[in-house]
């Protein structure tokens, strides 16, 4: 579907652009400084992922995180790779191992979700 580039698209897609990693609504919602509001937002978060612009992180406490499709094409998605959170800096990165589970025979996974919570290689680096 074809959608209207509108200035709150232009703005998040900018912000997760820039940020290079991973962000979460309410990051995007202190970053924005009340050019639009929470809902604004959702939406557009929501609708990048529907696009297939942008795609969903759920962290160990349920909370949502939103990643710009870098390795994905038209006609091909794969989210299927770890995703780590910094427990110093709260970075949240798509790291490029893709991973997929053995099964067993007769299951067939839709959707993963890989994540592991530790320190980025700049603040481990630092807490030496």
């Amino acid at each position: 579907m074809n959608r209207r580039n509108t200035p709150s698209k232009q703005l998040v897609f900018q912000l997760l652009e820039k940020s290079g990693s991973a962000l979460s609504q309410d990051v995007l919602e202190k970053k924005v400084k009340g050019k639009m509001d929470r809902v604004t937002i959702y939406r557009v978060l929501n609708r990048f992922c529907e696009d297939g612009i942008a795609h969903k992180i759920v962290s160990e406490e349920g909370k949502f995180y939103y990643a710009l499709c870098r390795s994905c094409t038209e006609d091909h998605h794969s989210h299927e790779h770890l995703h780590f959170r910094c427990l110093q800096c709260q970075k949240v990165e798509c790291l490029t191992h893709n991973l997929r589970p053995k099964l067993p025979d007769g299951y067939q996974a839709l959707i993963s979700n890989y994540w592991v919570s530790g320190y980025c290689k700049d603040c481990a680096k630092h807490m030496k």
